[in-house]
């Protein structure tokens, strides 16, 4: 006898950020990204662009910089085609964030996720009460930033000094308090086993965790050896009348809904809804939707 319903399955959601001023992906295709990030226009590399770029070559030819791409995973270089500045910012709804050119593709920030942020932001104020955030894998701090800004107490965690420095000057650009979030430099699982042996726990956690990276002191992380363990854990300190968990998934051969499947393994007791879908950027040139990453949310009602 059947065990499960075959008619009811998740409906897999798409995510955009339509309300950026100082970010815009121009064009896309043949495995690269045309972008304005504030004045700046950069290319990067994007194997997920399959398609054909729609602008001509002169609109590409338009640009700052471009990331030439090493045949390494992760290696390459940034290309100037004319005189860039060390970091320049740009903002969005308030909040504001420095960007620089560095050792690999990124700027500092992850223009796609600002959907999540403004979820994370709505939740909080919803909710109308303290809430406890905790941010693993914080990187830079947006999202850590965008909660602090609606009035959480946020922890924000990541295992590079170089990334919660920049954090740190995010928070300061915004004019947020100092006191609005608790800066870690620590690996995430151990950090949450230790939260849980000390009976702390959090409204909101948010996990944004790569396919690969490594901890403080060398810890190796894997995202299908880790991430089991690390969900099971965050599940420990959801505090009793946690409001809502946000996972979000780059560079890994997985949907949405093997997030989707983990927060429904460890939510099963507790209630709420679960969605899941796929983050995306769109383009100017021809308003098709570039698939960014994986996202899966809980929340509680």
């Amino acid at each position: 006898m059947a065990m499960f319903n075959t008619t009811i399955y998740p409906k897999i959601e798409i995510m955009t950020s339509p309300d950026w001023i100082d970010y815009e992906l121009i064009d896309s295709g043949e495995g690269r990204k045309l972008e304005r990030f504030g004045n700046i226009r950069v290319i990067r590399p994007e194997a997920e662009a399959v398609w054909k770029c729609l602008l001509p070559a002169s609109e590409w030819e338009k640009v700052d910089a471009e990331f030439i791409p090493s045949p390494e995973e992760n290696g390459g270089h940034w290309k100037p085609f004319h005189k860039i500045p060390e970091s320049w910012n740009i903002q969005y709804k308030g909040l504001s964030f420095k960007l620089m050119f560095s050792n690999s593709k990124q700027l500092g920030i992850f223009p796609e996720q600002a959907c999540q942020w403004d979820w994370v932001q709505e939740r909080i104020r919803m909710a109308k009460r303290p809430m406890r955030i905790l941010n693993l894998f914080g990187y830079t701090g947006a999202i850590s930033l965008a909660a602090a800004s609606a009035g959480a107490k946020v922890t924000h965690l990541d295992a590079s000094k170089k990334a919660i420095q920049w954090a740190k000057d995010n928070q300061s650009l915004s004019s947020l308090q100092a006191d609005s979030i608790r800066w870690m430099m620590d690996d995430g699982l151990k950090f949450v086993q230790r939260e849980s042996r000390r009976g702390s726990f959090y409204q909101g956690i948010i996990l944004d965790p790569p396919k690969f990276g490594r901890g403080p002191k060398g810890e190796v992380w894997e995202f299908y050896k880790g991430f089991p363990e690390l969900v099971q854990a965050c599940r420990s300190i959801l505090a009793a009348d946690a409001d809502f968990m946000l996972i979000t998934a780059y560079a890994i051969k997985a949907s949405s809904l093997t997030l989707n499947n983990s927060l429904s393994e460890i939510t099963r007791s507790i209630g709420g809804s679960i969605s899941n879908g796929e983050v995306c950027l769109q383009d100017r040139s021809g308003g098709r939707l570039l698939s960014m990453a994986v996202y899966g949310r809980w929340q509680k009602n």
